[in-house]
Formats: structure tokens, C-alpha cells, sequence
């Protein structure tokens, strides 16, 4: 089943505990985005706070007590694309209460190697993520089997990796 408009949207909406996210690429191609994207590679800079749809939702679930969050996979240098997403989306999301975590394989064997990007709901349903090569999404898929697999995934990714902000304030790369 591929997920798309309000069956989509309903994922983030309609969730009871849990929303999570595994990111594995450098750099994803959102038609949205492009000229906030091409404003920082100008050199304009997003330093907020900044709130939006994304972050109201963020509080809204914290309130009801429920949680977002997500481990994106990466290596350095960090690609400008990653170094925008960090100030633009990453920086605000975390202030707003997703939990958000780097797990940086720069130096390290990759323990999710080959596991693509996707988002679970309530450790129960799975939509995978699928992309082009250079980051442009090209489906959302509701997967139909066991979401044991993606649970383990989780708890890896949850394990090996660090809190956003302490990853930031490790490394000068908010630059």
C-alpha cells in the first residue's frame, strides 16, 4: 500500500504513543525546501526560534504524552544539505521536544548498514521510505510484514546513538 496526501498525514495525526524515524542519507531532495535550501547556501542563516506546522505538532503530541523522534545515520564532512537540516528543521524540532539523535559512522562500522529509511507508528506500523540515489522520494509504502525487524533497528539506532545538541556542541558543525 503506498501512502500518500490524507492517509499520509493521518500517520502523524492519528499516532497514540509513538512516532519514529530512522534517516539514513546525506541528502533528500524536497521540492519544498529548495529555496529555503539555496537561501543557506547563500549564506542566510535560520536561527529562530522557529515554529511551524511541524514543531505545533511536536508539542501538541508532547502534551498528550506522547513522543517523535528520530536517529539519522550519517558520516562527516557533513553535506551541506545536512548542515541545513540541522539549523532549519533539527535545531527547532529538538527544542520543541523530538527526540532527535546522531549516530555518526564517520569512524565506526555502521551497525544499520543496508537498512532503509522509514518511519514507525506505535512500533506497529511501518511505512517505508523510498528514494533516488541523490535523496529525491519517490514512494511511501505501508510494509505488510513482521515490524519485529524494525524494532531491533530502533533499538539499535536508539543505542548507538547520541542526543542531537550534545552531537552539535561535540563538533563545530553549525557552520
Amino acid at each position: 500500500m503506498f501512502l500518500d496526501g490524507d492517509e499520509w498525514q493521518a500517520r502523524f495525526r492519528d499516532f497514540q504513543h509513538e512516532a519514529w524515524r530512522l534517516e539514513t542519507l546525506p541528502e533528500y531532495r524536497v521540492p519544498q525546501e529548495a529555496e529555503e535550501f539555496r537561501r543557506f547556501l547563500d549564506g542566510e542563516r535560520f536561527a529562530g526560534p522557529f515554529e511551524d506546522q511541524w514543531t505545533g505538532m511536536i508539542r501538541q503530541h508532547r502534551e498528550n504524552g506522547s513522543t517523535m523522534g528520530r536517529v539519522h545515520v550519517l558520516r562527516r564532512p557533513l553535506s551541506d544539505y545536512l548542515r541545513f537540516e540541522f539549523q532549519r528543521y533539527y535545531a527547532h524540532s529538538a527544542r520543541a521536544g523530538e527526540d532527535i539523535r546522531i549516530l555518526d559512522v564517520t569512524d565506526r562500522t555502521d551497525p544499520l548498514s543496508g537498512v532503509q529509511d522509514f518511519w514507525m507508528f506505535d512500533r506497529d506500523a511501518v511505512v517505508l521510505m523510498h528514494y533516488e540515489p541523490d535523496g529525491r522520494q519517490i514512494s511511501r509504502e505501508l510494509h505488510q510484514g513482521d515490524p519485529a525487524p524494525y524494532r531491533e533497528y530502533q533499538r539499535i539506532a536508539m543505542a548507538e546513538s547520541v542526543p542531537f545538541l550534545e552531537y552539535v556542541n561535540s563538533l563545530d558543525v553549525r557552520s
